[in-house]
C-alpha cells in the first residue's frame, strides 16, 4: 500500500494522526524504547561516566535518567493528545515560524546520534573483519578503509529498518529486542567472569582522569534528554494514553539502566585487567576486544546500533517535514539516512572521538533542556492542557515574543551556573537550568495571562 493509504500511511510532522491510524500498543512502545536505549551509545556513555568511579556512575544513572524520561512522558502525552510530532508541538509555544529553529537543531542532533552509533558499530565490524579476513581494524594503519566498509554496511541496515517508516521500525524493534535481551545478558555475565563486583566497587580512576559528579550528571542527563525530541513521532501512533506515557518510561529506563551498567563495569573491568584507564577507549568495541568477549559481543553492538538508529532516523526525517511541509515523510526519512552515512565519516578524521562526543552532549543539554522546560510549563500550567488537535494545527506565532526570549534566557542561565563549583561538582547544570527556565516562563506567562494579553 502507498504512503497515503489510510491506516498504514506515514504522517508528516503537522498532520494529526486519527484514532484509526494509531496501531502501536503498550508492548510496541515498550519494545521500541528498549531497542532505542539498549545500544552502543548507552554502553559508551556508561563507560565515559565510569570516570566518576562505580558509586558516582551508578548514582548519576539512577538519578539523571528517570527525570529525563519523566520529561519524555510529558512530551509524549502532548503528542498523543494532539496527534502531531514533537517538533510540530513546538508550534504551540513558539509559533509556526519559531518552531523552525528547534526543528533544524533537532534534525541535526538525530543525524549526529545516528553517526555516533554507526561509528561505534563500524568499529565492531572492523574487528570482525580483522578476525575473519585479517584486515586492519580501527586504529591500525589502513583501518580507515575497513571502517568505511563498516559504515556502508551499517547504512544499508539502517535504510532497511526505516524503509516504510514507523511500520518497519516496529518490526525492527520487535525482532531486535529479543536478540538484545538474550545477548545483553550473556555479555553482562561475560564481563563478571574477568573481574569480581567487589573489585569493580573498589576501583578508583587516576586523579588526573576523575570525572566530577556534576559533569557526569550532565553527560547522562543530556544523553537521555536526547531521546525526548523523538517521543511524539511514536506516541501520536499510540492507541492508549498508557502506551504513550508509561510504556516508553518502562522501556527506556530498563534498557538504559542495564546497558549503562554494562558500559560502566566494562570500562572499569578493562582498567583493572590492563592497569590503564583511558576514557577515550570507552567505546564498546574496544572494550569487547580487550576483554576477549568474542564475536557474539560484536554482533550485539551491530544489532543495537540498528534498532537505536531506526528511532533516530525516524525523528530526524519527520522533523524536516515540520520545516518543509511539502516533503513526503518517507522521502525525508530516506534523505536523512543518506546524510547520516556521510556525517559518520567525519570522526575518522578527528583526533579524539571522545572529545567530539562530549561536545555533542553539551550541545543537546544546552539547547533542548530549556526548550522542553518552556514547552511543558506552557502546555500543562499556563494553558492547563487546553490544546487539542485543532488548536495545535492552527497555532500561530503570537507567543514567539515570550517563548523565544525565555528559551534564550535558559541558554544564558546554563552558561552562568555551570561555572559554580557546587553545580560542576554535584548537580550538573542541565536540570537546574531547566527548573530556572521553567520558573521564568511561568512567571512571565502568568503575568501576561492576568493582564489578558496571553491568548489561548
Amino acid at each position: 500500500m502507498g504512503e497515503n493509504s489510510g491506516i498504514t500511511r506515514e504522517y508528516g510532522a503537522t498532520e494529526a494522526v486519527p484514532p484509526e491510524g494509531r496501531p502501536l500498543g503498550f508492548l510496541d512502545m515498550v519494545t521500541t524504547w528498549i531497542g532505542a536505549n539498549a545500544n552502543n551509545g548507552t554502553w559508551y556513555v556508561g563507560g565515559v561516566v565510569a570516570g566518576a568511579a562505580f558509586s558516582g556512575a551508578f548514582l548519576v544513572t539512577v538519578v539523571a535518567n528517570p527525570i529525563a524520561y519523566l520529561v519524555m512522558a510529558l512530551i509524549g502525552f502532548m503528542g498523543f493528545r494532539c496527534g502531531i510530532s514533537t517538533m510540530a508541538l513546538t508550534r504551540l509555544t513558539f509559533g509556526a515560524r519559531g518552531s523552525a529553529i528547534p526543528s533544524i537543531l533537532n534534525s541535526a542532533q538525530f543525524i549526529g546520534w545516528t553517526a555516533v552509533n554507526t561509528f561505534i558499530a563500524a568499529i565492531s565490524i572492523s574487528f570482525l573483519l580483522k578476525d575473519i579476513f585479517l584486515w586492519p581494524s580501527y586504529g591500525e594503519p589502513g583501518g580507515q578503509r575497513t571502517m568505511l566498509l563498516g559504515i556502508a554496511l551499517m547504512s544499508i541496515l539502517h535504510f532497511i529498518s526505516v524503509l516504510t517508516g514507523h511500520r518497519s521500525v516496529k518490526i525492527c524493534e520487535r525482532i531486535g529486542v529479543a536478540l538484545i535481551l538474550v545477548l545483553g545478558l550473556w555479555e553482562t555475565l561475560a564481563v563478571f567472569r574477568h573481574v569480581s563486583f567487589e573489585e569493580i566497587m573498589r576501583w578508583r580512576p587516576p586523579a588526573e582522569k576523575v570525572m566530577p559528579l556534576g559533569k557526569a550528571m550532565d553527560a547522562m542527563a543530556a544523553f537521555s534528554l536526547g531521546w525526548v525530541p523523538a517521543i511524539a513521532e511514536f506516541t501520536r501512533y499510540s492507541r492508549t494514553k498508557a502506551a504513550a506515557t508509561i510504556a516508553p518510561m518502562i522501556g527506556a529506563n530498563v534498557a538504559l539502566f542495564w546497558f549503562a551498567f554494562v558500559g560502566i563495569i566494562g570500562a572499569i573491568s578493562t582498567a583493572i585487567t590492563s592497569g590503564v584507564y583511558d576514557p577515550n577507549n570507552s567505546d564498546p568495541s574496544t572494550i569487547v576486544s580487550r576483554l576477549g568477549l568474542g564475536v557474539i559481543a560484536f554482533l550485539v553492538i551491530i544489532i543495537t546500533s540498528t534498532t537505536a538508529n531506526a528511532v533516530n532516523l525516524m525523528a530526524a526525517g519527520i522533523s524536516l517535514t515540520n520545516i518543509a511541509g511539502r516533503m513526503m515523510p518517507l522521502r525525508a526519512i530516506w534523505a536523512v539516512t543518506i546524510i547520516s552515512a556521510a556525517v559518520t565519516v567525519i570522526p575518522l578524521y578527528l583526533t579524539s572521538f571522545l572529545s567530539a562526543f562530549i561536545i555533542f552532549l553539551d550541545y543537546i543539554g544546552l539547547l533542548f533542556g530549556p526548550l522542553f522546560a518552556v514547552m511543558i510549563v506552557d502546555y500543562f500550567i499556563i494553558r492547563e492542557g487546553h490544546r487539542g488537535k485543532a488548536t495545535a494545527l492552527e497555532a500561530t506565532a503570537t507567543h514567539e515574543d515570550l517563548a523565544i526570549p525565555c528559551w534564550a534566557a535558559g541558554l544564558a542561565i546554563y552558561f552562568l551556573i555551570r561555572t559554580i563549583p557546587a553545580v560542576s561538582s554535584f548537580t550538573g547544570a542541565i536540570y537546574p537550568t531547566m527548573a530556572l527556565t521553567g520558573i521564568l516562563y511561568f512567571l512571565v506567562g502568568k503575568t501576561r495571562k492576568k493582564r489578558g494579553t496571553f491568548h489561548e
